[in-house]
């Protein structure tokens, strides 16, 4: 998906990447990431931000929860991490990095609550009565009052397949004075949704959904019963081609996660300030009636992967088409269009989420300057290896 665009726009990785798999200082199932790209994109993103006076929580599941690369971010100025679910979290507290919302695709389970509400996020969302008392709960032991943002849905809204929640449009008003009159150590302080833009390949731009029209049409209802949303939560596909369309309709508060590493889908077809910095690289393990295969591990059933270069060097690789395992099936392997030299390595750019994988994230810096040197492994989880 993104091969064109490296080959393009960022070819000392390639070059990197086939040097350090063929030099033995990376195994198979790696994910290798210029850090230094990804810290210029972090910058364009955030000077960008501020330009149109959009607050920043940088997403950084899709990179493997990464500790490094959050406090390189909070070094440029990003308001805090946005944790898609408790154990991203926790990886966070771990390294004291601030968290500034937290439980907006997944809820903090009930043990947990006390936990994170004592460590500080700024917001944390809910999409029940229930947590929202949960949070009330350990709030109130803790002489303190936590700001929580109301995740909304409306007809219309489009929600994927596992993230199904929210709290009815037409039910808003009855649920804010329920956590009024019964929550008094939570403060509503805003609206979210989840995706409030997307792309739109026949467009060939990002745009917004149905769900940013719930997100403002449900602040408004809110200001009107006295609750001032002062934070309009709006994610997905957040990066500086979205930031000047946020202002334009009322978001302010975006999540970039891919744009940090130039991977949106719009960074697929069109030049973008950022620029991609990321490749997935393993090997070819052998052949099997006509076809190559390599070792997988870091496989995402949306990953639209399509290409890999194949070989010891950019030099003298070849385009191949990629087969991927079906998704019912576990990714022990990805299929090539023809057989190939065993050990020779694979690059693939695609959609990924490495949270969800098994793959190590291998940091490098220098890559630019021509000086590359890995400054650490982890696993998919963010741990250090």
């Amino acid at each position: 998906m993104f091969l064109n665009q490296l080959k393009k726009r960022n070819e000392k990785l390639l070059e990197t990447a086939f040097e350090l798999h063929q030099s033995g200082r990376i195994d198979p199932d790696s994910y290798v990431i210029d850090v230094d790209t990804f810290t210029e994109n972090a910058k364009k993103i955030s000077e960008k931000a501020k330009e149109c006076g959009i607050t920043l929580f940088f997403m950084l599941k899709q990179v493997g929860r990464n500790p490094w690369l959050a406090e390189r971010l909070m070094e440029l100025g990003f308001a805090g991490a946005v944790t898609v679910d408790y154990r991203e979290a926790r990886v966070m507290m771990r390294h004291n990095i601030p968290i500034g919302n937290v439980g907006h695709l997944v809820q903090i389970p009930s043990r947990q609550v006390p936990e994170i509400v004592a460590y500080g996020p700024e917001y944390i969302t809910v999409y029940t009565k229930e947590k929202a008392a949960e949070i009330h709960q350990a709030a109130e032991k803790l002489g303190k009052t936590q700001k929580i943002l109301l995740r909304v849905t409306g007809e219309g809204d489009m929600m994927y397949s596992g993230q199904t929640a929210g709290f009815a449009m037409e039910e808003l008003e009855e649920t804010a004075d329920w956590i009024r009159k019964n929550c008094g150590n939570v403060r509503i302080a805003g609206v979210t949704s989840f995706p409030c833009y997307l792309y739109d390949e026949k467009a060939g731009e990002i745009r917004p959904t149905h769900n940013l029209k719930t997100v403002l049409e449900s602040a408004d209802r809110l200001e009107k019963t006295g609750i001032r949303c002062g934070l309009i939560n709006t994610p997905s596909a957040s990066c500086c081609a979205t930031f000047e369309q946020m202002v334009k309709y009322g978001g302010n508060c975006a999540e970039p996660g891919h744009s940090l590493t130039g991977t949106t889908p719009l960074h697929a077809v069109k030049d973008q300030p950022e620029i991609p910095c990321c490749v997935y690289v393993t090997e070819i393990s052998h052949n099997f009636e006509g076809l190559g295969y390599c070792y997988g591990g870091g496989y995402y059933r949306r990953s639209h992967v399509a290409n890999a270069l194949v070989g010891k060097s950019l030099g003298e690789s070849e385009m191949l088409s990629v087969i991927p395992p079906e998704c019912e099936s576990i990714d022990y392997h990805f299929g090539l269009s023809k057989t190939c030299r065993v050990g020779d390595t694979v690059l693939m750019a695609f959609r990924y989420q490495i949270f969800v994988t098994r793959s190590d994230v291998v940091l490098v810096k220098g890559i630019q300057s021509g000086n590359p040197e890995i400054i650490g492994v982890y696993d998919s989880q963010g741990r250090q290896k």
